[in-house]
């Protein structure tokens, strides 16, 4: 057993506009993911199905053609090695929750976040 406190956790900052924490179990992973206004995650695609749940503000996600804001207390499932991109409408605070880990985030490997 792990128990973790969002409040005492270092905040991994990626780019001016995206920063992080994360709690990574063996086969699953949840991370806070701090969005500045404007702020992009570039397109991309992961073999992990992501899950994310919008604690404060807006996303607008692009996937395959498709635009869809989520706002605070939605939830968008997106599914294993679908490319996405969002932007953020309003500073944000999503909750993302992952399966398999993203080894690339675990790594620092993950360049497309990272200014």
């Amino acid at each position: 057993m792990e128990f973790y406190t969002w409040d005492e956790m270092e905040k991994e900052v990626l780019s001016e506009t995206i920063a992080r924490k994360i709690i990574t179990g063996e086969k699953a992973m949840v991370a806070q993911v701090f969005l500045a206004k404007g702020a992009v995650v570039p397109e991309h695609h992961h073999e992990s199905e992501q899950i994310t749940y919008i604690l404060e503000g807006a996303l607008k996600f692009e996937i395959e053609g498709q635009e869809i804001v989520v706002g605070k207390g939605q939830v968008l499932r997106i599914p294993s090695n679908v490319p996405h991109r969002a932007v953020a409408l309003e500073d944000t605070l999503d909750l993302d929750i992952f399966s398999p880990i993203r080894h690339d985030w675990i790594h620092k490997d993950d360049q497309y976040l990272r200014g």
